[in-house]
């Protein structure tokens, strides 16, 4: 994980709720890696070992690894593919695919070919006015129903020195313009290019937990800078975001949080900064003040000036 920060209040996707458990491992950039004397290692090469550690704790767990394109690298895909991971991610429209090797006859001579053709990169696909391009209708990025176009194909995913890899092949084009062209690998060919994208898309809320736990639990902001101190707070904060949206979907099973309304736009539905105000007003709301003899509604302050207060610090 990056230690850089950021910030954002995007909607609590209540159809993702559960809790799971987090393996974090503390990412420094090439130049932090110069600067330590250590050896740099890629977010490919952080991956290709936590999937073997995520493997051997679920031996037999259906496991699928969606990421971008710092995950599109040939050697992840062979380990993944070893491992029986699912690996999907966005590549690049120039990527080298090949069709699988010619069958070989008696009369065929010479070593076995690895490899047949090499096919069209991905960019000729997609401006060549003879594809044919499916539409469908998916939740894009949290962001509603739209309208996507997408063609597919399964080839060998090759380079020289290593093995040929299996890969079902989706390019998407929004047909509105408003988005550019998208290119998602699959080391799964049986899948199909509507679930491919689909489970794409379930990135969104993984990246909507980074962004809130940025903003509103201090994840990647910790003052120390070791690296042990790091591993163990962030994996806490991210069990601490799963616990809240729990309790959050405790208190209102039926997904009716309040909502807290901003003066520069209209949010519809509630994001986890309404579910941790709920969360804390309900802590927060069951210690005892003296109150009144007289007047019940008096607690050392108007009881609505209380309201009003406790409301403002759960925010």
């Amino acid at each position: 994980m990056d230690r850089d920060g950021g910030g954002g209040d995007a909607p609590l996707d209540q159809t993702t709720l559960g809790l799971a458990f987090f393996v974090c491992a503390g990412y420094d950039p090439q130049r932090v890696s110069e600067r330590l004397g250590k050896r740099h290692k890629t977010v490919g090469m952080w991956a290709h070992q936590m999937i073997s550690l995520v493997r051997r704790w679920r031996a037999f767990r259906s496991i699928k690894l969606m990421g971008d394109t710092a995950y599109s690298v040939l050697e992840l895909g062979l380990h993944a593919n070893a491992q029986q991971v699912t690996l999907i991610t966005t590549g690049r429209l120039d990527a080298v695919l090949h069709e699988p090797p010619p069958e070989r006859t008696r009369h065929t001579i010479g070593r076995p070919r690895v490899v047949g053709q090499r096919l069209p990169d991905l960019e000729q696909v997609l401006q060549d006015p003879q594809t044919r391009w499916q539409k469908l209708t998916l939740d894009w990025d949290g962001q509603g129903e739209r309208p996507l176009e997408l063609c597919t194909g399964t080839a060998l995913w090759y380079r020289s020195g290593y093995d040929p890899l299996p890969v079902r092949w989706v390019l998407t084009r929004d047909p509105l313009g408003k988005r550019p062209p998208k290119a998602i690998f699959s080391t799964d060919p049986t899948q199909t290019a509507e679930q491919i994208v689909k489970d794409f898309m379930k990135r969104w809320s993984l990246e909507v937990t980074f962004e809130e736990g940025r903003a509103h639990l201090g994840i990647e902001t910790q003052p120390q800078w070791s690296d042990l101190a790091i591993e163990r707070s962030t994996p806490l904060l991210f069990g601490l975001y799963s616990l809240v949206t729990l309790f959050g979907q405790a208190f209102h099973p039926n997904g009716q949080i309040p909502v807290a309304q901003a003066a520069w736009y209209c949010k519809h539905t509630a994001t986890f900064r309404d579910v941790l105000a709920l969360v804390r007003r309900h802590l927060w709301g069951q210690g005892t003040f003296p109150t009144s003899p007289t007047d019940p509604g008096v607690v050392l302050v108007p009881r609505s000036t209380l309201e009003r207060w406790s409301l403002a610090v759960c925010y």
